[in-house]
């Protein structure tokens, strides 16, 4: 018999961006740019990409590890305020094992022309596939990934 676990975790990530709430906000609702910032490492490769930013919409993103393994990531957007907040639940497997689920917050504020973003997630990590420090560091590195983004629109404007 195989033992099951539950690990719950919370962690709150903020930064502030050099960018407007508007044009932090669209990196996540424009399908194209998201898909340039959000998977969080850059040697996987990206496979498939779906995404209808609209409440109730669903986003489905699979990436690949050098050693084979897919992970596949699938959001259901619960609430958007544009230019605000994006509250979304999702799903993380490993080829065909989930590994957690998840509720995520962005918030939204506005600091003259800069924008502070506040990332909340509440997770349940299961059957130790995942752990909450792992997951943590893989958003931070994304949300890395989202200055760069950010910093590359400004220079190519």
């Amino acid at each position: 018999m195989t033992e099951h676990s539950v690990t719950h975790a919370t962690f709150t990530i903020e930064r502030v961006y050099d960018a407007s709430a508007v044009r932090v906000f669209a990196a996540w609702a424009d399908p194209a740019i998201k898909r340039r910032w959000f998977a969080c490492h850059d040697d996987w490769e990206a496979g498939e990409h779906r995404f209808d930013f609209s409440v109730g919409g669903r986003e489905h993103l699979t990436t690949r590890e050098s050693d084979g393994v897919d992970h596949v990531y699938d959001a259901v957007y619960q609430d958007i305020l544009p230019g605000s907040r994006i509250v979304y639940a999702y799903a993380m497997r490993l080829a065909e094992r989930r590994i957690s689920v998840s509720l995520a917050t962005v918030l939204f504020r506005s600091e003259g022309a800069r924008t502070r973003l506040v990332f909340t997630e509440q997770a349940a990590f299961l059957d130790g596939y995942d752990r909450p420090e792992e997951r943590e560091h893989g958003t931070r590195i994304g949300l890395d990934n989202l200055a760069r983004e950010l910093q590359r629109q400004s220079a190519a404007a």
